[in-house]
């Protein structure tokens, strides 16, 4: 099959000084050279979970086999080896996300848990019957959840902000909805449902003109864009680890010192004290009041070896190079008669989700499975988003910086076999 008109297919990129050089990039990942069902591996569910290069398998396994102990409260060699790996890797994170200082870096399970944080430490805090927190139509439930059991223990209500058809936010409903009862906004930095690139910097600004903290998920953007919470100016900043080609149940909530300094920890047990007896407890300084019990040494560690990894890429190449791939993706797919692409934003990042006339999206993703090619098909737990564009589920292909112009091409012969099965 032959690309659309003027659309090449991309093979790399190059950006002034720097060179991505996908061919050699992929030769990092040992998961892609497999096959599946006798077919080569077409990974496309990189929104769900991205696959792992070489160099953070090797530090899980190296961390295991020389290094494994616990931190902080050892003072033997091992100890101290992993408490000041662990360490270094809260300071990588600090640069990654140019916060101000590493104490503002909790490290969490993920983003999940990061917005639950926030939800249930600064929200019970701060939160009263009748105040509002904001959010928007195209939030992840990870996002839609924490805050309406918060409105449920406090008494507080739940905005949304709506959206067009083409899945971009509706600012000036968004500014309408701010009020006096507004305590804290909290939306997506890229949809995973839709691909949109929410205009974070605006949403920021409008709600610090009424004092009002925003929180931003940033489980989609971090591993596609680069992210400085400081230019943001937000107040939080959650992502996961597991989906910047790091280890799963690892993640990061940035927050300003001044708001974690006024939140009550969110759970009891080691190293969050500094002394405990049975009248009164004094808990620990920022952020490790927030770490509760034997953290996941491994994974933050493993965390440190991906940030490595992607910085030495460079986001700005890979953001660039992931819409090479978006838009060709996108214009392959909208040669097929009876396929709609649901999210038509302006300004999106590497996701693409879509429906065929007559065709239940599992039964696309099933098909596609036998080709060698993994997708993603479901409401993508944004159920919400499902019901505002009236289907049940969408096929969603999301892609990474390892991923070419060829995959794209097998992903469309296989969408074509889809209408042959079921035309």
């Amino acid at each position: 099959m032959k690309p659309a008109q003027g659309v090449i297919a991309p093979q790399g990129l190059r950006t002034g000084r720097t060179v991505l050089d996908v061919a050699r990039i992929r030769e990092d990942f040992p998961i892609l050279k497999q096959q599946v069902h006798g077919k080569p591996l077409v990974y496309f569910d990189n929104a769900a979970t991205s696959q792992k290069p070489q160099v953070v398998i090797d530090t899980l396994n190296r961390y295991y086999a020389t290094e494994n102990a616990n931190i902080h409260r050892g003072i033997h060699f091992l100890s101290e080896l992993a408490t000041a790996e662990y360490e270094e890797t809260r300071n990588k994170v600090k640069r990654f996300l140019n916060a101000s200082e590493s104490r503002e870096i909790v490290f969490v399970r993920g983003t999940t848990e990061g917005i639950n944080l926030v939800a249930q430490s600064y929200g019970r805090r701060f939160f009263k019957e009748g105040d509002e927190v904001v959010i928007s139509a195209m939030e992840h439930h990870s996002n839609i959840v924490p805050w309406q059991m918060l409105c449920e223990q406090v008494g507080a209500r739940l905005r949304v902000i709506p959206m067009n058809h083409d899945g971009e936010l509706l600012l000036d409903e968004y500014e309408r909805l701010l009020g006096a009862r507004t305590k804290l906004v909290s939306v997506a930095h890229v949809s995973n449902a839709l691909g949109t690139i929410n205009p974070i910097g605006r949403i920021i600004e409008s709600a610090h003109r009424r004092n009002i903290p925003v929180l931003v998920d940033g489980a989609q953007a971090a591993p596609h864009m680069k992210v400085d919470v400081q230019e943001l100016d937000c107040d939080f900043y959650a992502f996961s680890g597991h989906k910047l080609f790091g280890p799963t149940g690892i993640g990061v909530l940035y927050g300003k010192a001044r708001h974690l300094e006024a939140m009550p920890p969110y759970q009891g047990g080691g190293d969050m004290i500094s002394l405990v007896t049975f009248e009164k407890t004094h808990y620990n300084i920022i952020p490790y009041k927030f770490e509760a019990g034997t953290p996941h040494i491994a994974g933050v560690i493993g965390l440190g070896a991906a940030i490595d990894y992607v910085s030495g890429i460079g986001l700005d190449a890979v953001a660039a190079y992931e819409g090479e791939v978006l838009a060709y993706a996108t214009a392959q797919l909208s040669t097929i008669q009876g396929l709609r692409i649901i999210g038509r934003a302006k300004e999106k990042a590497s996701v693409l989700s879509f429906v065929l006339e007559g065709v239940h999206p599992h039964d696309i993703g099933t098909v596609l499975d036998r080709e060698g090619v993994a997708i993603r098909a479901g409401h993508h737990c944004a159920m919400p988003v499902m019901q505002r564009f009236g289907v049940p589920a969408t096929a969603r292909a999301s892609f990474a910086f390892y991923n070419t112009g060829e995959e794209v091409d097998v992903l469309v012969r296989a969408v074509r076999k889809v209408l042959k099965v079921f035309g």
